[in-house]
């Protein structure tokens, strides 16, 4: 297939590229730098957009797919209201522009895999949430997510199949949140953050990955789709989990109170969650590799160690 990635210089991007790569796909990776670094395998391009000059639907060949996993870090600092303006921008900028491109196109991709967020069903620890639910909270990150979604449905108008990937909590090396959440107990001070009733649903990076191509080869696939475990899990038990794996005491509570203090708004990322089921890709048969948090954690925390 030849397939085109919006995002795929950042954390799930990188993972992605490599996966496609080794499976012999071509990617083009849409970059705003206009000279990145020449590529080191015969099958990856590079491709300049978002641009005053930059015209990417004459620079590519047809194409199978288009995957978006571009937006700016929810967790790269404080909410505050020009920095929530610069996640929502962000989404909504690329996307547009995806949608442009793609609109342009003589020949259409069969599909569009656009990054979302399962923050979209907003916060609830009694709820649980499938695809089914058709809630949408009125928190800022759910409304973001619902923008989002709202832009890239558009292709939908074009015969383009689009899956939305309701991403959980992506734990992996090198990005993420697992790093800043272990940290703690690698100088034997982790514990419970905030109430510990809160929920966690999480996914392991390879899975992502894994899930991505399962909807590239399976065409009854489309709308919303949850990229979580099967088993998500409270924060308390969480914890104790990820002290058990890294054979660290689960003892120092972390106070919401604190960190709403510390953080803001943004404090909902762990403070609050949700408990969500990924309901379409059990029915349509994935494998998840990593169905329970501990092999997850083993997996990671030991491929770091060595």
């Amino acid at each position: 297939m030849k397939i085109v990635i919006a995002g795929g210089t950042g954390f799930v991007g990188k993972k992605l590229t490599e996966y496609l790569l080794d499976q012999r796909h071509e990617v083009f990776v849409l970059t705003r730098n206009a000279t990145p670094q020449p590529s080191q395998h015969p099958n990856l391009h590079y491709v300049e957009w978002l641009s005053a000059t930059s015209a990417p639907e004459n620079q590519l060949p047809e194409i199978d797919a288009f995957v978006n996993l571009a937006g700016e870090s929810l967790n790269s600092g404080r909410w505050t209201e020009s920095r929530k303006k610069q996640i929502m921008e962000s989404r909504l900028i690329t996307t547009k522009e995806l949608v442009r491109i793609i609109t342009s196109l003589p020949a259409k991709p069969a599909i569009l895999l656009n990054a979302s967020a399962i923050g979209i069903y907003g916060t609830s620890e009694v709820k649980t949430f499938t695809e089914d639910s058709t809630v949408v909270g009125d928190d800022f990150l759910a409304r973001t997510v619902a923008a989002w979604e709202k832009e890239a449905r558009k292709v939908n108008d074009f015969g383009v199949r689009t899956c939305f990937l309701r991403l959980g909590v992506v734990l992996g090396n090198d990005g993420g949140a697992l790093t800043r959440i272990v940290l703690p107990y690698r100088f034997f001070i982790g514990g419970t953050i905030g109430s510990g009733t809160q929920w966690l649903s999480w996914i392991h990076i390879d899975d992502v990955v894994k899930g991505i191509d399962f909807l590239l080869h399976h065409e009854s696939v489309s709308g919303p789709i949850n990229f979580t475990a099967p088993n998500p899990i409270q924060m308390k038990s969480f914890g104790h989990v990820v002290g058990k794996v890294m054979h660290r005491p689960h003892w120092l509570p972390v106070p919401g109170f604190a960190l709403k203090l510390l953080l803001g708004e943004m404090s909902i990322l762990v403070l609050e969650g949700q408990q969500v089921i990924p309901k379409k890709l059990q029915e349509h048969g994935f494998s998840f590799t990593y169905e329970t948090l501990e092999k997850a954690l083993k997996h990671i925390l030991m491929a770091k160690s060595t």
